[in-house]
């Protein structure tokens, strides 16, 4: 970790500005973007520093969402994933918006209800080579992608295996129909 420098001193925590909410080191935050059309930018803070003055940074490592990162956003990413980077960056405690929560992939795939702050990363990410860790994960279906947990999928009963409805001739509605009836049928066989 960095050592803090002459005038300046290690804070445990930031309120932010305009809120009551509190953060501090190793808490996940959305960041203002200076272009006001982007959506925030997503970071975990490593280290809050303080001035006399009362002026606040924060040490932060970047989240890069798909279309940020080199090769760009694909069929399998998910509207809330993110990529935990190797950039580290300091900006000012003023252009933090609020907190987040950024949810390990396994974890974000049992939530019952996805909030506006929530998020999941399953890769870190070097921003210099584009590389991933892992660079594999475990794919499904016929299509042979990872899986996506934005996509509707549903499992053969006979091979346990997963498949997207259109890769199986279902169409969306005919698949909620399927899981709803089986859903129905193990709950009516547990009785």
């Amino acid at each position: 970790m960095a050592k803090t420098r002459p005038g300046k001193r290690d804070a445990d925590s930031y309120t932010i500005r305009g809120t009551n909410k509190v953060v501090r080191a190793g808490d996940c935050v959305l960041m203002r973007p200076s272009d006001t059309g982007k959506p925030p930018y997503v970071a975990r803070i490593e280290k809050i520093e303080a001035d006399n003055r009362g002026n606040t940074k924060v040490r932060v490592r970047w989240y890069y969402r798909p279309e940020e990162s080199i090769g760009g956003r694909r069929q399998f990413h998910g509207a809330k994933e993110l990529f935990l980077s190797d950039h580290y960056d300091v900006q000012s405690a003023h252009t933090i918006e609020g907190k987040c929560t950024v949810h390990s992939f396994k974890s974000y795939t049992k939530l019952e209800n996805v909030g506006a702050e929530d998020y999941y990363c399953r890769f870190e990410y070097k921003a210099a080579t584009g590389a991933f860790t892992p660079d594999r994960v475990a794919v499904y279906c016929k299509c042979e992608m990872p899986y996506n947990p934005d996509d509707l999928m549903v499992q053969c009963e006979g091979c346990k295996d997963w498949y997207h409805p259109a890769c199986v001739g279902m169409t969306i509605v005919e698949a909620k129909n399927w899981i709803a009836f089986f859903v129905q049928n193990v709950h009516l066989r547990r009785m």
